[in-house]
């Protein structure tokens, strides 16, 4: 009896072991096969079908594919681009303004105090004190200063410090409206294209360098600044033309055709002919005092030479014409004849550019072409530094004045 529930104790305690120490089956592992030569991409066509294209033999098709699934985002690359590289002009312009502006000061200070100590011994000459020495240091001054106001006269420090000021506020402007493309949806390579146009516009309307590609400092009248580029405008087609009444569509009425045509009158008659005339009037002036100031540093030269031989008239002709000299040079440079020239020639290129932009945007017969109406007469007003409510009473005004064939006496723009 003993033996028996000894051996069933060893059979069930066998079993346990067993069942403990049991391995569970390991789940099925599927080796992915290697793809060969001969693998295959499957595409769903446009049909709803599946295009099965052998990957090697169709590499030029996935290229071409992924291509012109980015050509948008392409276009906003570019436009990234062109943003920093409009970007680093802002800087470039920006520091090389302020260089020439030190060019300025340090320039008029150097040779106004050039040309008093030379005037100075020149004047010490006249009263009788000791002669050669003097007389001789004076001519080397006087000298001196000549052809330093013949080579500051010729490049007009301060004009070129107003085109780099103008440069960098005009690519600032143009930044700012392609991060406002990048913003405001998806940009297109039209964009990309316009704005390159506009950077290698404002690169030969304000170019760096001083050698071979200067604006030309004297010219004979006054020439407005053009910074943009020289678009075709779109020339109206006659079939499509609403028989003398443009219907309310795109924001565009008859009443706003003609506010802008009035509008444009104005410039014409007041704004561009205003500052083409003070234009002029400040050229005038600068080109009396560039050949002033050395033509009078060349006689006090030749005065100062002639010293105690000519008894002491030569001293004294010669002190004279330096003091003048000196007022003729600060009155030019210190008072920066040139940068009032340079301002009064971009203030005329941006009443060119406004009324460009209203004729060329009135030219599209087709009003879907245009920009907005509402929008537009908003940018001009902004421009003009007007209100909408000032800018309909201004072509009001225009509109009496011509009827009536009196001037009118109010300019477009409140801002200059």
């Amino acid at each position: 009896m003993a033996s028996l529930q000894a051996s069933s104790f060893l059979v069930s305690s066998s079993k346990q072991i067993h069942a403990a120490i049991s391995v569970p089956e390991l789940p099925s592992v599927r080796v992915p096969k290697v793809p060969t030569k001969k693998s295959q991409l499957k595409l769903n066509t446009r049909d709803g079908y599946i295009n099965t294209i052998p990957v090697e033999k169709n590499v030029d098709v996935w290229t071409t594919l992924v291509q012109e699934s980015s050509s948008v985002s392409m276009a906003t690359v570019q436009l990234y681009a062109i943003s920093e590289a409009v970007a680093d002009r802002v800087e470039m312009h920006k520091n090389i303004g302020e260089q020439r502006e030190n060019w300025n000061s340090l320039l008029l200070n150097s040779i106004n105090m050039i040309t008093l100590t030379a005037a100075t011994m020149a004047g010490v000459t006249a009263t009788g004190g000791a002669g050669v020495g003097l007389d001789l240091a004076s001519t080397v001054l006087f000298s001196a200063a000549t052809g330093m106001l013949v080579l500051m006269n010729k490049i007009q420090p301060s004009q070129l410090v107003e085109e780099q000021r103008n440069a960098t506020r005009l690519f600032k402007q143009l930044q700012s409206h392609i991060q406002t493309l990048l913003a405001v949806g998806s940009p297109s390579k039209e964009d990309a294209k316009d704005a390159m146009k506009k950077v290698l516009a404002l690169d030969k309307a304000y170019p760096l360098p001083l050698l071979g590609v200067m604006l030309e400092k004297f010219p004979e009248t006054l020439e407005p600044a053009v910074w943009w580029p020289k678009n075709q405008t779109q020339k109206p087609n006659l079939e499509n033309q609403f028989n003398g009444k443009v219907e309310s569509n795109n924001g565009w009425t008859e009443e706003l055709e003609m506010e802008m045509r009035e509008v444009v009158e104005v410039i014409k008659r007041k704004d561009s002919e205003d500052y083409e005339r003070l234009g002029n009037q400040a050229l005038k002036i600068n080109k009396v005092l560039a050949k002033s100031g050395p033509l009078l540093t060349g006689i006090a030269a030749l005065g100062s030479f002639m010293g105690s031989s000519h008894g002491h008239w030569g001293a004294i002709v010669a002190a004279v014409a330096g003091a003048l000299a000196s007022a003729v040079n600060t009155f030019e440079h210190g008072g920066q004849v040139g940068m009032v020239f340079e301002m009064y020639r971009n203030n005329a290129g941006f009443f060119k550019l406004v009324q460009e932009s209203i004729e060329s945007t009135l030219d599209k017969s087709d009003v879907e072409k245009r920009e907005n109406g509402e929008l537009f007469e908003m940018k001009v007003a902004l421009q003009l530094g007007r209100s909408l409510s000032q800018l309909r009473d201004l072509a009001k005004k225009s509109s009496y004045s011509r009827i009536e064939g009196s001037p009118i006496d109010e300019c477009a723009s409140k801002l200059f």
